[in-house]
């Protein structure tokens, strides 16, 4: 056999073998029919509000709502280890479920959670679901991180005037088109009256938040629950920036410290932070009312 007649032999060999795949393996070939469906399904629109969660407690829509904001979820982490450590949006989550039982064990104020599951809910979303609500207060649930692992402690922040500022003009350009402030209807009232509106409640909101801040700190202090800095934080936090709802965002501790992730993760350590969160939200409520 000549040297040309191997070759065209070895080469035609593995041709055959693939020709020869569609009788012995039929199911290794892909048929007309076999890609003869369509799945479809909607996806949400990107202007579309989320779902408005449950609201526990009393059935009495008069009493004052809370509205706790686990932080993060779904893709988003958040602060935490690698390789399966501990992650920011589990233990917000877990805090943010333990203050609602703690407020519903008490009584007498209505609760909901922006997410009950880990979920993805955008920033933005977070807060409108409080003003959507009606809520009176806006508590969200963090944990914070450093580069190093010596940082420690819990902190409270308000929205700072810069980032109030910001959130003003943004909330006036939307609401000015057919939405209220505290139940008026700026569309009803002229453009002078409704920036009246809007700085009257923007500053009672950030009143409220300062408040509501400084009964969260004495709670923690009393409690001997260790903090980063004894002080209200400000920050042009996108979360809080809500200007007719207080609203107080809480770092719960820095969970890339092995002290306070211990805390944070432990049942202990939940149920003291919860508490102290408890009390600050039934003794801002309690002066509210007397007020």
């Amino acid at each position: 056999m000549s040297r040309r007649m191997q070759s065209i032999m070895l080469l035609s060999a593995p041709m055959a073998l693939l020709a020869a795949l569609p009788v012995f393996y039929p199911r290794l070939v892909i048929s007309a029919r076999d890609l003869d469906y369509v799945v479809r399904f909607d996806l949400p629109s990107i202007d579309a509000p989320v779902d408005l969660p449950r609201v526990d407690g009393p059935a009495d829509a008069s009493r004052p709502l809370v509205v706790i904001d686990a932080g993060h979820g779904g893709f988003d982490p958040g602060a935490g280890a690698e390789n399966g450590g501990v992650r920011e949006k589990t233990v917000a989550l877990q805090i943010a479920q333990a203050i609602r039982r703690k407020l519903l064990a008490g009584g007498g104020v209505r609760v909901a959670l922006t997410r009950d599951a880990d979920r993805f809910i955008a920033l933005g979303d977070r807060p409108d679901v409080a003003r959507r609500l009606n809520a009176d207060l806006f508590l969200s649930i963090h944990a914070d991180s450093a580069e190093g692992d010596t940082a420690r402690g819990a902190s409270v922040y308000v929205l700072s005037e810069r980032g109030s500022s910001e959130a003003a003009e943004r909330f006036a350009a939307r609401e000015n088109q057919a939405g209220k402030v505290n139940g008026v209807a700026l569309a009803k009232t002229s453009e002078d009256v409704g920036a009246i509106l809007l700085d009257l409640s923007q500053r009672g909101s950030q009143a409220g938040s300062s408040q509501f801040a400084d009964l969260l700190l004495r709670e923690m202090r009393d409690a001997g629950v260790g903090l980063h800095r004894d002080q209200i934080e400000t920050a042009a936090l996108a979360v809080l920036k809500a200007p007719d709802i207080p609203s107080v965002l809480f770092e719960t501790g820095y969970i890339n410290n092995a002290d306070d992730a211990r805390f944070l993760t432990s049942k202990e350590g939940q149920d003291q932070l919860a508490q102290v969160a408890a009390n600050a939200v039934r003794a801002w409520f309690a002066r509210r009312i007397g007020a």
